[in-house]
């Protein structure tokens, strides 16, 4: 062993690294967002207590940007660590479910002509959301008991886990090793058979989603062998939304791999697209409460629509025409990177 080849070929790689300007300005800039953008999503006073859903008639001066029922319809509003939070008439049959769930302690209806609560007495918050109800004046609101066991937070995070492993697998697969191909001359090669680009391209997309359905399905059936997830919809719906969100990362990979010539860039790159979309798209928590335009930023990511897509045939029993805006944008963004990765692909790194 000589240590001086060593020490030759650790300086000869140093040195690239360094002479690359855009890795070396990703190796800083990434940490810096991320801690920015984490103390900026989770910026506030922290999670109540408890959650309670209010149905009311909105005052002709309240917008919808608003999302904190009026204090003054009832004196129950006004208990502290207990976040209140408006709900609309229309989507009354989904927040009652969510109390089922427990993922809501209590559903109060506070329009003239209603006057009611929903609560699940199995619910160890609901119950003491009812004591409190009754001991602020909740007689004049009568009780709805609604059924329903707890979601596990396995059944509401395996979307999400199977969603992270498709994202990463889909853009390091595709993204990564096209630059890598580029960068060690075999495109170069490839270019100079009848191959076209978007023959090659064609290639790459069909490749890794077979690969990536097969293990994302194959994974799911083997974990819920000892798992037993929730499944209120149907499973070829879940099947079509796993591989409509395939499609749309896979392309977003190729988007990034159309004209990167290094792959530190790539490496960088990717990092920016996945952390963002890991820490926005609900993969281990659900966005709601947080902040408002972290909640619309997170709309840019096609992961979110997968995972609410999915979760809704899961937990809801969504059908896909339920879902369909959701697979429409995913259509959508999977265009755009398909056309403009297949307009700008080079096959060099000249």
């Amino acid at each position: 062993m000589n240590l001086r080849r060593i020490g030759a070929v650790i300086y000869a790689r140093s040195l690239e690294f360094i002479r690359d300007r855009s890795a070396l300005s990703w190796s800083f800039v990434m940490p810096i967002v991320m801690v920015v953008g984490l103390a900026f999503i989770f910026s506030g006073d922290g999670q109540p207590l408890f959650k309670v859903g209010v149905i009311a008639d909105q005052p002709p001066t309240e917008t919808k940007a608003d999302p904190n029922p009026n204090r003054n319809l009832h004196p129950f509003l006004n208990t502290k660590h207990i976040d209140f939070y408006t709900v609309p008439a229309n989507e009354q049959a989904a927040a009652i479910k969510k109390v089922g769930r427990h993922q809501v302690d209590m559903l109060m209806d506070l329009r003239p002509e209603q006057m009611h609560y929903w609560v699940n007495t199995e619910s160890p918050k609901g119950y003491f959301m009812e004591l409190l109800l009754k001991s602020s004046d909740g007689s004049k609101l009568s009780q709805e008991i609604v059924k329903g066991e707890q979601i596990r937070y396995v059944d509401w995070v395996i979307p999400g886990i199977l969603g992270m492993n498709m994202m990463f697998s889909c853009l390091w697969g595709v993204g990564y090793v096209i630059v890598r191909y580029r960068k060690n001359g075999y495109l170069k090669r490839l270019n100079a058979t009848p191959l076209t680009a978007t023959e090659f391209l064609l290639g790459q997309i069909v490749s890794r989603m077979v690969l990536v359905v097969a293990v994302s399905v194959l994974v799911f059936t083997i974990t819920n062998l000892f798992m037993h997830f929730v499944m209120e919809g149907n499973y070829l719906d879940l099947l079509v939304v796993l591989i409509i969100g395939t499609f749309t990362l896979i392309t977003m990979g190729l988007l990034v791999a159309s004209r990167v010539r290094s792959e530190e860039l790539s490496d960088g790159l990717l990092n920016l697209l996945t952390w963002p979309m890991m820490l926005l798209s609900g993969v281990w928590f659900s966005m709601e409460g947080t902040n408002p335009i972290m909640q619309t930023l997170s709309q840019l990511s096609p992961l979110t629509h997968t995972l609410t897509a999915a979760r809704a045939i899961m937990l809801d029993g969504a059908s896909l025409l339920q879902v369909a805006p959701h697979l429409l944008i995913l259509v959508a963004m999977s265009v755009v990177f398909l056309a403009i990765g297949a307009f700008g692909f080079r096959w060099t790194t000249d």
